[in-house]
């Protein structure tokens, strides 16, 4: 489980093809001392742009990771290169400030870059996400961009925008992002929960377009007494 709140940017130091996918090795770039000192070890899961991961060896702060075809498949990961550079949040302890919200690490849909805007008080971003994941975007709601908690700022019909503050930009890869370049997204567990819930009611009524809810469904499912 990850919070969304990026401990350090690494850069991607090697790349090696395998018969199941990739060596993904990434330099932490002056991790664990940004990361409040912590230390990664074998068998940690660590939140790389997005994907949870699992830490296979480690050099220093050099961290090598194996990611299957599946995952380079459903992620951007495997359009990554050698000095691309990568966000990274180790898995959230009991005793840590819940500062985002609460992320898997699964990475629900790619999307893609589709306006920048720059002005004098604000930086705002503006993402095409795959349709499947339209219905979990909501206004105000959270969204996981490249494996950073943010806020939605603004939903349209098919977008949403997210505004970003210099911190943001500063600690995180989304600081150079450009129109075009693709992302992974995460949406709220919650809204999927919720959603996923309110279809199944929807489709126990026996009628696809009442979508009707009603007590005894709720009662049913568990909601009321």
């Amino acid at each position: 489980m990850f919070t969304g709140i990026v401990q350090a940017k690494g850069c991607v130091a090697r790349i090696e093809r395998n018969a199941f996918g990739i060596r993904l090795v990434v330099d932490g770039c002056g991790w664990p001392a940004e990361a409040g000192g912590y230390r990664p070890v074998h068998g940690d899961s660590i939140c790389v742009s997005g994907v949870c991961l699992t830490v296979t060896d480690i050099a220093g702060g050099v961290l090598g990771f194996d990611v299957i075809a599946e995952t380079l498949a459903k992620t951007t990961l495997g359009g990554l290169c050698e000095g691309d550079p990568v966000n990274l949040e180790p898995a959230v302890t009991a005793n840590q400030p819940l500062g985002g919200h609460f992320m898997q690490g699964h990475v629900d849909g790619v999307g893609e870059v589709t306006h920048i805007h720059t002005g004098e008080d604000e930086h705002r971003v503006t993402v095409k996400p795959p349709d499947e994941l339209v219905p979990y975007i909501i206004p105000k709601g959270s969204v996981a961009i490249d494996g950073v908690s943010l806020t939605l700022a603004e939903v349209k019909e098919d977008t949403f925008e997210v505004a970003l503050i210099p911190t943001t930009l500063e600690l995180t890869t989304l600081g150079q992002a450009k129109i075009g370049r693709r992302v992974n997204l995460e949406a709220d567990i919650i809204s999927k929960t919720v959603v996923h819930q309110l279809n199944r009611l929807r489709g126990q009524s026996g009628d696809e377009k009442a979508g009707g809810l009603t007590m005894q469904s709720l009662r049913e499912a568990g909601f009321v007494g």
